[in-house]
């Protein structure tokens, strides 16, 4: 049985967020959903958001999971937002993540400055997905599949026919995901990838982001064949050394995500914002490093 998948582009951050649902249950995942954020005015906003749950009620969908393929560093998620709405109305979806996400956690509580308190153990999350974990969506299953490299929690989520892969994979032109975060490591990534490149040829690939040129529309799926015919960073006949000397070429030269900090500081707790003081104000922590 195939899933059915809705697919909404946040432009601001290029991020694709993506509704996959069993048509006979209704039962639904969201998959790397987004909260706005404006940096300059510290503003946070839920149009993206309420464009997911507009498309849930409009098909009658029941939202079991929310799912994160891993703690995106370049957008905040709304998974916590999300999973309040639908609880006040009566659902209760899960937020699951890979369980990589404890090495995550472990590194940014000390770049944050969280504290002794803040806990590593992943329990802000529903559940942390194991290599091969299934859970079932309906008629459907959910098979999990280990994608680190870009990050230590990276998770893939293989639905049917289609595969939810996070900064993984990108479009073919587009190549794949940096690793140069803390955990990161290229040859890992490699693996990940010839791992994904064992699906089959017309598995469609759900991608979590793409930056289209000016006047070009952003893609939001491709195929494994596709990806293996025509990925420019890692093709079927790339070897692993030339790809691991391409990534530290490659990465060497990218910056900084533009909402590094505030994405991460967020993301490790599920999308829950720091506890506001006495008046009601919300802070980020952004570390400052002199030279």
């Amino acid at each position: 049985m195939a899933a059915y998948v809705c697919s909404f582009f946040h432009a601001p951050t290029g991020t694709w967020s993506h509704v996959v649902s069993d048509p006979a249950s209704h039962s639904a995942a969201i998959v790397d959903p987004v909260l706005d954020f404006d940096p300059a005015s510290g503003r946070v906003g839920t149009e993206h958001a309420d464009a997911l749950l507009a498309h849930a009620r409009g098909h009658d969908l029941r939202i079991e999971w929310i799912l994160e393929t891993h703690a995106h560093a370049d957008h905040l998620t709304s998974a916590d937002w999300l999973k309040r709405q639908l609880g006040a109305e009566g659902v209760a979806p899960k937020i699951g993540i890979g369980a990589g996400i404890t090495k995550v956690q472990r590194h940014f509580r000390d770049v944050f400055a969280l504290g002794a308190e803040f806990a590593t153990d992943g329990s802000q999350f529903g559940h942390l997905f194991a290599d091969g974990e299934e859970i079932a969506l309906g008629a459907l299953r959910i098979r999990v599949i280990a994608t680190p490299g870009h990050t230590n929690d990276g998770v893939s989520y293989l639905v049917g026919d289609a595969v939810f892969v996070g900064d993984t994979l990108f479009a073919p032109p587009g190549g794949t995901g940096r690793c140069d975060f803390p955990g990161a490591d290229a040859a890992t990534q490699y693996r990940s990838i010839r791992r994904l490149y064992e699906l089959p040829d017309a598995t469609r690939v759900f991608l979590c982001h793409d930056y289209p040129a000016a006047g070009a529309e952003p893609i939001a799926q491709t195929t494994i064949g596709a990806e293996k015919a025509g990925n420019v960073q890692l093709g079927a006949a790339t070897t692993e050394a030339d790809y691991i000397a391409f990534r530290h070429r490659r990465d060497a030269t990218l910056a900084a995500p533009r909402l590094l900090y505030p994405s991460l500081q967020v993301n490790i707790c599920a999308g829950r914002l720091p506890e506001a003081d006495a008046a009601g104000r919300v802070f980020l922590r952004i570390p400052i490093h002199q030279k």
